[in-house]
């Protein structure tokens, strides 16, 4: 994805436009369905406390994104860390403005970025479920987006330095999963651990529409990144499907085999470790590579929820294990597998002797994700100051939805 520009609106596809705006649909499905699966994996009490911080999000994002988000993301600022405020509140955008490929209008573009600017955020919330304030999850929200998440953006989508340095990300392995992942670590060790650990997911079938929602959702979030209707969208929406399968029965393999009985959640826990680890390499690998891909993802990301246990960090949802690790295989992988055979576009893999290649996105993603975890604490430290981050324990042992929303997710007296 790069920086738009002006061009003539009669050379518009209306097959892409229609296309794009179908992904950009997909992709703010996501966030709802985000918000089912983190509601269902959270214990009774706190189902909409961890609920409303998605919604949340496809409200106030939204303002941000018009009011100077688009802007910074994606004008000026070439072969920089961030953009400029040339089109704040869409300056200067028109109905007749065209992203930088003269294929779909440029108010296309912005709504399709905007969703992922909308879920990105969103996924850090399932680490601290059950024991952050609202208000400061808000102020949380407004500072990630404009000193993590909007930076990255530009780096890698929007022209700016990782661009230019040759670095790839097809739809978010490090601008998405990398970055939110090692934040929610960020947050796990300084929000520290629920009182009560020992919690069940209180709907195990919100969670499975949850990530049919996610999965279905990831089509356009992966697909619709080549922002246009053609062979690398068909590959990358087929790469999608395949990584996640494989990845998904990998999952619940390993733990059957452990456990003794096939686990539901760990199912669907796999299938979304899958999405998120193919995600920077869907439209730049070729298909026999997204097995390999997915079956990675299934065991490394199992691997790291167990490290996670053994060490004790209470990301409650294992955002760190799946959406981190995940993130910083796939760029990984990306490094290795990637191929100009498949996508011209793209670049050749370690596999293909692109050793180079490998090289740096092995940099950016380690150092992008050493940035999102120590910014996220340091930026935690100082909201602290402000508003205090953690509930009272006695809020905490009432649960959120009561305590800080007043609300019940279920009237039990009801008939």
């Amino acid at each position: 994805m790069l920086a738009n520009v002006m061009l003539d609106v009669s050379a518009l596809e209306p097959g892409s436009t229609g296309f794009m705006i179908l992904a950009a649909s997909l992709v703010m499905l996501m966030t709802p369905g985000l918000a089912f699966f983190y509601g269902g994996l959270a214990t009774k009490r706190n189902i909409l406390g961890i609920m409303i911080q998605s919604f949340a999000s496809l409200g106030w994002t939204t303002v941000l994104w018009i009011i100077f988000g688009y802007s910074l993301c994606f004008s000026g600022g070439a072969g920089g860390v961030i953009g400029n405020l040339d089109k704040a509140f869409l300056h200067g955008v028109t109905p007749d403005s065209m992203y930088t490929n003269g294929k779909i209008p440029e108010f296309v573009f912005i709504a399709y970025q905007m969703m992922f600017a909308i879920i990105t955020p969103a996924l850090i919330t399932g680490a601290f479920v059950n024991r952050v304030n609202f208000k400061a999850y808000m102020i949380f929200l407004t500072a990630w987006q404009i000193l993590v998440y909007y930076p990255f953006v530009h780096m890698i989508w929007g022209g700016g330095l990782l661009a230019q340095w040759g670095v790839l990300d097809f739809a978010g392995g490090i601008v998405v999963h990398a970055t939110a992942g090692f934040a929610a670590l960020a947050a796990v060790f300084y929000v520290g651990a629920r009182t009560d650990k020992n919690s069940t997911p209180n709907s195990i079938p919100l969670v499975a529409i949850g990530t049919g929602l996610l999965w279905f959702g990831w089509y356009g979030f992966n697909a619709g990144s080549e922002v246009a209707v053609d062979k690398v969208t068909t590959l990358s929406f087929l790469n999608t499907d395949v990584a996640a399968s494989f990845a998904t029965m990998t999952w619940l393999f390993i733990e059957w085999t452990r456990e003794k009985k096939p686990k539901f959640v760990g199912l669907l826990t796999g299938s979304v470790a899958g999405l998120a680890t193919i995600t920077p390499c869907a439209g730049f690998v070729p298909v026999w590579a997204a097995p390999i891909i997915g079956i990675a993802a299934g065991a490394t990301c199992y691997l790291a929820v167990q490290f996670k246990n053994k060490m004790k960090w209470d990301d409650a949802l294992d955002v760190w294990g799946v959406h981190g690790v995940g993130g910083v295989l796939g760029t990984i992988l990306l490094g290795v597998f990637a191929s100009t055979a498949a996508n011209a576009a793209g670049a050749d893999g370690l596999w293909f002797g692109g050793t180079t290649f490998f090289g740096k996105q092995l940099i950016a993603v380690t150092g992008a994700s050493v940035y999102a975890f120590l910014f996220t604490y340091l930026m935690l430290i100082i909201i602290n100051a402000i508003t205090p981050v953690r509930i009272s324990k006695e809020v905490e042992a009432q649960g959120l939805d009561e305590g800080l929303h007043g609300e019940r997710a279920y009237d039990e007296g009801a008939l």
